[in-house]
């Protein structure tokens, strides 16, 4: 969910057609979607960083040349990842556009939330797999009865998803709010004057702590509203 880069014939073929070099010879040992969970979990556990071909084909009893034959490379293996990770979506059919967004949105923070290192991914320029191109058609099926152009339409779906990352990353600190918080109070106590409104600000931000999710999500969706009210 993120803007489209050039993508190689490999990473295409591998994301849209399945292991490239199993055509031929004996019947393959491993599905991608092996090869993406045995990823999935070390990246889970240790990072994003501590993925390596050598160490997938490790955890599948394999060696990593033997792994070339599913996975050509590791650009090929972050786009299985990333788009096994995301899996499927399933939400309701919903009676209106607004819940069904609020539904869209609160699904993608608990989708990348399971998942951290997907946010890094998430934000590179990447062509979307079957499953990510599944949570487009979520969102866009959401907003059929706007008065939206498609563009218009694709750029609510990134606004919210760009929002939902933002919270991902902030997520990502223990209690960030609350850090910050603490740390904007103790400069406050000696230099409130020169900055009334953001003392202020901080001093009652302690009781929005965790809201920052739904918060964005209503102001987007609020813009939305009133540009199709506009054109009503």
């Amino acid at each position: 969910m993120s803007t489209a880069a050039e993508p190689s014939d490999a990473v295409l073929a591998t994301l849209w057609s399945g292991p490239t070099g199993t055509k031929r010879g004996p019947k393959p040992r491993f599905s991608l979607d092996v090869i993406a969970r045995a990823a999935i979990e070390l990246a889970d556990v240790d990072g994003l960083d501590a993925v390596t071909m050598q160490r997938v084909a490790e955890r599948l009893g394999t060696t990593k040349m033997a792994l070339y034959r599913y996975v050509p490379g590791r650009a090929e293996l972050d786009a299985v990842m990333l788009d096994r990770g995301l899996g499927p979506v399933s939400l309701p059919e919903p009676d209106q556009w607004r819940p069904g967004l609020e539904a869209w949105a609160r699904a993608v923070h608990a989708r990348t939330a399971r998942h951290p290192w997907s946010v890094e991914l998430t934000q590179r320029p990447h062509v979307p797999g079957p499953l990510e191109l599944g949570w487009y058609e979520a969102g866009l099926s959401a907003m059929a009865p706007l008065p939206l152009s498609g563009a218009e339409k694709l750029d609510t779906l990134f606004l919210l998803v760009s929002h939902v990352l933002s919270i991902q990353r902030q997520e990502a600190v223990p209690d960030p709010e609350a850090a910050l918080a603490r740390g904007i109070a103790r400069i406050m106590d000696e230099h409130r004057a020169d900055y009334p409104h953001t003392a202020t600000a901080f001093a009652s931000s302690a009781s929005g702590s965790g809201r920052a999710l739904e918060f964005g999500i209503e102001r987007i969706l609020d813009g939305v509203a009133a540009l199709a009210a506009r054109r009503a």
